[in-house]
């Protein structure tokens, strides 16, 4: 198995946690703070790992180009946007319409790979990514096919339209971070990897800190008040977009984005095994989907 998969699963797993924790502190922080916490308590840790990599293994930081700045500042600022517009269609809307359009990202990251990064794809990778999200819509409105026609039909109302459009903008973060991570000239892909996220998330860092200061300077407060609930955002953050940027150095971005669609078959279990609910068939149907447009796209490629 190539190791971009378990680690793309691994990554899968913490954004799920992450995102579940985001979603809880909501109610103490504003869309902004929640969104800042991610990056300033996940940014020590980032360099923590680059540190380990450096001074524990002896690897050397690959050189650092002002074209390579670019790319993870436009990285850097993607997320942070899109983040900070999925949030929003959650309170706008809910939970699951904001997960089902944001999920189009997946195929605005193959758009990105195809037309601008010019790694193409084949028609079975394309099904498969087609495939998973269909059922990715089942899983977030919990089974019901009621609900999927209704998410889907109300294209117009904002939560929706925020939701497509954090799914656009994390896809140019995607397509930035791989394209970023190819810019560095040497060492192997968990040097390259860290490197571009410890880079990431130290400029997040400051562009948010600075934007709070200028816009909400009480959410700073709030953040540091709020430590002890907000820095396992940080820390499952930072696991989840290592293992992104890693998988993404090693592999295509729309194939590791769309292999990641696993996470929502990972919300399914969790429901099931620890709040011991009874699956729904539309719930069986929509992980087998994600699940099976995942072999789909493993075979062909």
């Amino acid at each position: 198995m190539p190791l971009w998969i378990p680690i793309t699963i691994a990554a899968a797993l913490c954004q799920n946690i992450r995102t579940t924790m985001q979603q809880k502190i909501r109610g103490i922080l504003s869309v902004d703070g929640a969104n800042f916490v991610r990056y300033l308590y996940g940014a020590p840790l980032a360099l923590g790992m680059l540190a380990f990599l450096v001074f524990g293994t002896g690897r050397q930081v690959p050189h650092i180009s002002l074209a390579f700045l670019g790319l993870v500042t436009i990285a850097g600022v993607a997320q942070i946007v899109a983040t900070s517009l999925m949030i929003h269609s959650f309170s706008l809307r809910n939970y699951a319409v904001g997960t089902v359009y944001s999920k189009t990202e997946t195929v605005f990251v193959a758009l990105f790979s195809t037309f601008i990064a010019h790694e193409s794809l084949k028609l079975g990778a394309w099904i498969g990514i087609l495939v998973c999200l269909g059922g990715v819509a089942i899983l977030s409105v919990r089974g019901s096919f009621a609900n999927v026609r209704s998410v889907l039909a109300d294209l117009t109302h904002k939560g929706a339209l925020f939701g497509i459009a954090s799914g656009a903008i994390f896809a140019v973060a995607a397509g930035t971070i791989r394209e970023a991570s190819k810019l560095l000239p040497e060492g192997d892909f968990m040097i390259r990897g860290i490197t571009t996220l410890a880079c990431m998330n130290t400029i997040q860092v400051v562009l948010m800190a600075l934007y709070l200061a200028r816009r909400d300077r009480p959410q700073l407060g709030k953040v540091w008040f709020n430590w002890r609930s907000s820095i396992w955002v940080g820390i499952f953050s930072v696991l989840g977009s290592a293992g992104w940027a890693l998988a993404m150095t090693l592999e295509n971005a729309a194939l590791v984005r769309a292999v990641g669609q696993i996470e929502l078959v990972f919300t399914f279990i969790a429901s099931h095994v620890v709040l011991k609910e009874r699956p729904s068939a539309g719930e069986w149907i929509g992980s087998i989907l994600v699940i099976g447009g995942v072999v789909l796209i493993l075979i062909v490629h």
